[in-house]
């Protein structure tokens, strides 16, 4: 109740000025309606003391704040070393990654000689798990760079519905090993938007990578792009069995497995789509999934126009 600026604007002005390191703010006040309550902890506080107060117990609990603020600290440190050490360890296990399945495509190269069916079958099988290594390598990167707040998007100005084309036709190279097809459903001319495109391209396959994976053999996954005038948006659609009602908090989170498998046996990760998430967000856009109405699941990104 101080007079001009009260208490909750100077609070948020606090917060405006300094962010993250903003000091824990406790509010002292007569004011103890429930309103008033939820605006002080909306406004930034992280406490409430109705007077009269007790010093005994205000002491208390600016220890306990500043206690947390403390273990806040160390656990940020701790979580940048994580991210240091798995950046690391993600560089140093590529190349080698790399170089295995570089090996096992040369040993299928006719040239060098003929393999018998069981030898092909175990380069095969080194190929493929090689590949799926550097998948998962590269997502780690991905996520150690993010968290880190070290991603930096290359923005140009991207025809979206052209980078949804070149990723559909990937992907049915892709889908043909299931007899499964990716088609573009809808189009919409759009002005271009400014963004990544390559990291705009990662977020386009995974939805169709994902797709592909949890749609039946034969299936056909629906690709549309829609233009708007205030935001252009990307609607992936598949043919699988959706998200249990239970788990739709966890499918944009961190290593989330969820209780549906792949259809063909796949591998994942977990990551993908909160690679996805973060990448959506850095550019200013929303992205989220829904079962539709005659089954399978609904994927959308959108992002603004003049981003």
């Amino acid at each position: 109740m101080l007079p001009g600026r009260d208490g909750f604007e100077t609070c948020r002005e606090l917060h405006r000025q300094h962010g993250s390191a903003t000091a824990p703010v406790i509010f002292i006040t007569a004011r103890s309606d429930s309103d008033d309550v939820v605006t002080g902890f909306t406004a930034g506080g992280v406490d409430y003391l109705p007077k009269p107060f007790q010093p005994k117990e205000a002491l208390a609990r600016i220890r306990t704040h500043l206690q947390n603020r403390q273990l806040l600290e160390q656990l940020s440190r701790a979580n940048a070393a994580k991210n240091r050490f798995l950046g690391m360890a993600a560089h140093d296990l590529r190349n080698p990654l790399a170089s295995i399945r570089a090996l096992a495509q040369f040993l299928k190269d006719p040239a060098i000689g003929t393999l018998n069916e069981e030898q092909l079958e175990f380069t095969e099988m080194v190929e493929s798990t090689a590949q799926s290594m550097l998948n998962l390598v590269n997502e780690l990167l991905d996520v150690a760079t993010i968290e880190a707040g070290e991603l930096r998007l290359e923005r140009q100005p991207c025809d979206l519905a052209e980078l949804v084309d070149r990723s559909v036709y990937l992907a049915n190279l892709y889908a043909a090993r299931k007899s499964t097809r990716v088609a573009v459903s809808g189009r919409t001319p759009g002005h271009p938007v400014s963004a990544d495109p390559t990291r705009i391209r990662q977020v386009v396959d995974n939805l169709l990578s994902n797709a592909i994976k949890f749609s039946p053999p034969g299936s056909t996954i629906q690709v549309a792009h829609i233009a708007e005038p205030r935001a252009q948006s990307v609607v992936v659609l598949d043919q699988g069995p959706g998200i249990p009602e239970e788990e739709k908090n966890l499918l944009f989170k961190d290593f989330a497995r969820l209780s549906i498998q792949p259809t063909g046996g796949e591998k994942t990760t977990g990551l993908g789509l909160a690679i996805c998430r973060k990448i959506i967000e850095a550019h200013g856009g929303s992205i989220g999934a829904e079962n539709a109405p005659n089954g399978g699941c609904v994927f959308k990104f959108e992002l603004p126009n003049g981003s």
